[in-house]
């Protein structure tokens, strides 16, 4: 008798944070392909394991390698669900940036995820089904004074997101935007932000937000946008000025705002 698996969903940015827990989530559902670019994936794993199959790859995603490598890993098996979450912020003012932190940005949040998207959105399309989830970003809605090229990239996942899904439609694939805003997790302690406002502010806790995305994606709709605080800012940002917004996200994301 042939063993029966269940459907294959990967989940990039999974070893903390948003991305821990859409795999938490994922695996009563799916067996998992997980991958982030620290050790600590592999405890994901191993806590993970515990309810379901699991693999786990410790893999830059930032480099054609380690996208290729990732997809590589599923052996040609369909993948019923794609979860983008891997992502990276980065804080201060862009011209005291270094490049390559900004460039890592980048080639993280935009080039690797679409690279990972178009491998395994044709599949999708080919066979007729599918479920891509793309973490984005109520940041992307507004210019991120002091986080320029994060929000920047964020706003660029926002735009494509929609855009895919338009083209996608009635393809049986569908896309989903999950747009959280700030969220108790180590972004900004890795982002050089824990002397700003936002990051001592209050936060949506991940498994929240995680959840909030996966129900959307199993359901098909096109966004997210977690929290009515979140809702509130991001209606804001569509209608105020952008000059406006630019100056509310410094108070919020200059060095040395920190409450005390």
């Amino acid at each position: 008798m042939a063993i029966q698996t269940r459907p294959l969903a990967i989940v990039t940015g999974a070893s903390t944070g948003i991305g821990l827990e859409l795999a938490r989530l994922a695996v009563q559902h799916f067996d998992l392909l997980i991958a982030a670019d620290e050790p600590a994936i592999n405890d994901a794993k191993e806590s993970l394991g515990r309810v379901g199959s699991v693999e786990a790859l410790e893999v830059d995603l930032a480099t054609p390698q380690g996208v290729q490598k990732l997809y590589d890993a599923a052996r040609g098996r369909p993948v019923a669900a794609l979860m983008a979450n891997a992502g990276r912020g980065l804080g201060r003012a862009f011209l005291d940036q270094e490049w390559r932190d900004i460039q890592r940005v980048i080639d993280t949040n935009i080039v690797g995820t679409l690279d990972l998207i178009h491998k395994v959105g044709r599949e999708m399309r080919d066979r007729g089904s599918g479920r891509i989830l793309i973490t984005g970003s109520i940041a992307g809605f507004m210019p991120g004074t002091f986080q320029a090229a994060y929000n920047g990239t964020k706003a660029f996942l926002d735009s494509f997101s929609y855009a895919l899904r338009a083209e996608l439609k009635d393809s049986g694939v569908t896309v989903t935007c999950l747009m959280p805003g700030a969220t108790e997790t180590d972004f900004f302690e890795r982002a050089d932000m824990m002397d700003t406002k936002v990051a001592t502010g209050k936060k949506q806790k991940p498994d929240e937000v995680a959840r909030l995305g996966f129900e959307a994606m199993l359901r098909g709709e096109g966004d997210v946008v977690t929290g009515w605080d979140n809702k509130l800012r991001a209606a804001i940002a569509k209608i105020a000025p952008s000059g406006a917004m630019a100056e509310q996200h410094r108070k919020m994301a200059a060095p040395g705002t920190a409450e005390k």
